[in-house]
């Protein structure tokens, strides 16, 4: 039996209801662009925004490891079925997804005071380098998943808009509105941004600024290891409405004693991560990354489409 059919036995009001395929919800009043309003919880997600407004105020910050031996086994299984440049990225972003299919109430969000989910539109956030120069410009980019996907379905997304955004002299979306701001001055500027966390803050933001802003979505992600690093805590932005920021640090090895007392040498991956604790109760965020692992020990479940597919509350 697979991680996936490990369903807990008993649920809280929070947590989600199953249903395959998702249920189709109407637009009502109070909702976003890029997400529904949750009506639903229980009253202490209700006080918890205010009594925490801000995400700075109410991150959590966890950090763990993981043996990269089968994640090594799969990169090199997917290389040779033609997936170049597959890596952990990869693997990582499509455990992540396969998180949400399970424990959808980690793709929730704050805004205004209020919890949102984004639904099945699972958004992770991106910085890339044009070129792997140290002169080269970064840009974001911005990747939607559903709870579906597979690492394959993950892979072909991620390297189409890589490729996209790698083109010659292209300026993303991103890009040429950073390059707008740029030219209004210091004291227009601020009262510009305030202006636009009012509107975000009242849900009024034009869903094409939140397509193209790198403080919106679901996570955002960084590979330290790209830089031969340690993974850091990087901070949750008040602006927007990112809740989970994950960082990866480069492989490692690590000499273990076993059980008939030989020594066995292993590499490691380790991973820091910054949640808003606002977003849902720490059981779900608890059980969701005990899932990431047992996903990471065994990638190849990530080849197959999750048995079923669970959904938030209203």
């Amino acid at each position: 039996m697979d991680q996936e059919s490990q369903r807990p036995e008993a649920e809280t009001v929070e947590q989600q209801k199953e249903s395959s395929p998702a249920p189709k919800r109407k637009r009502r009043f109070g909702d976003r662009p890029d997400g529904y309003r949750l009506r639903s919880l229980q009253p202490m997600s209700k006080v918890s925004p205010y009594i925490m407004p801000d995400r700075s105020g109410a991150s959590v910050y966890f950090h763990d490891s993981f043996e990269v031996t089968e994640v090594e086994n799969y990169i090199r299984k997917k290389r040779n079925q033609g997936l170049k440049g597959f890596g952990v990225m990869h693997v990582l972003i499509a455990s992540y997804v396969r998180i949400i299919s399970q424990r959808p109430a980690v793709n929730r969000f704050l805004s205004g005071q209020r919890v949102y989910s984004h639904g099945d539109d699972i958004v992770i956030n991106l910085t890339i380098k044009r070129e792997m120069t140290l002169e080269a410009e970064e840009t974001i980019i911005k990747m939607h998943f559903t709870p579906t996907d597979t690492a394959d379905d993950v892979y072909r997304k991620i390297t189409k808009l890589i490729e996209e955004n790698r083109q010659t002299n292209p300026d993303s979306d991103f890009d040429s509105t950073a390059k707008i701001f740029n030219y209004i001055p210091g004291l227009l500027l601020k009262n510009a941004v305030w202006f636009l966390k009012l509107l975000d803050y009242f849900g009024l933001l034009p869903k094409s600024l939140i397509e193209i802003s790198p403080f919106h979505g679901s996570m955002f992600i960084t590979s330290m290891g790209s830089l031969g690093v340690p993974p850091v805590y990087h901070h949750l932005y008040n602006f927007g409405n990112i809740p989970v920021f994950f960082s990866f640090g480069a492989k490692y090895k690590r000499n273990e004693l076993k059980d008939d007392g030989t020594v066995v040498q292993r590499k490691y991956i380790d991973y820091k991560v910054v949640c808003d604790e606002r977003i849902c109760d720490g059981f779900n965020l608890a059980s969701g990354f005990k899932l990431m692992k047992s996903y990471l020990k065994n990638p190849h479940v990530l080849d197959e489409k999750p048995q079923v597919v669970y959904h938030d509350v209203d």
